[in-house]
Formats: structure tokens, C-alpha cells, sequence
């Protein structure tokens, strides 16, 4: 569900229906929920939630996108 935590925050649908998915969701798959400012009830029923932060990078040091590593 690519970008779906933002979309239900921007009001596209509501939170529910992630829920609802994840409650659905067969034992054998794995389903992944992407995007921002998830919904404190998704967040307590996934298994995994992570943050990514970028604290530094060495693109701030000039170092251009290297072939088949960044593009």
C-alpha cells in the first residue's frame, strides 16, 4: 500500500480501511504500509514500523549518484 498512511491522513479515505486490510490480510503475506503519520492504530497493530531519517549523507559532500548503487 505504497504511500497509504499519507493518503488516509490527507483524507483520501479514512484509517479504517487500512485496518480493515490488515485484518484481512492472510497469515502468509506480507503487507506493507508506507508513508507518514500513520494512524496510532496502525501503528499498534503492525508488526514493524520504522522511521527513516536521514542524519547524513555523503551527497552533501558532493559525492554524485553512483550507477546501479543511487540510480
Amino acid at each position: 500500500m505504497e504511500e497509504g498512511n499519507v493518503a488516509a491522513m490527507c483524507g483520501l479515505f479514512p484509517a479504517d480501511e487500512i485496518l480493515a486490510i490488515m485484518s484481512q490480510k492472510p497469515a502468509d503475506v506480507e503487507l506493507v504500509v508506507t508513508g507518514r503519520g500513520a494512524d496510532a492504530r496502525v501503528i499498534e497493530k503492525a508488526d514493524l514500523v520504522t522511521e527513516m531519517k536521514a542524519i547524513k549523507h555523503y551527497y552533501q559532500d558532493g559525492v554524485a549518484a553512483r550507477v546501479g548503487i543511487e540510480k
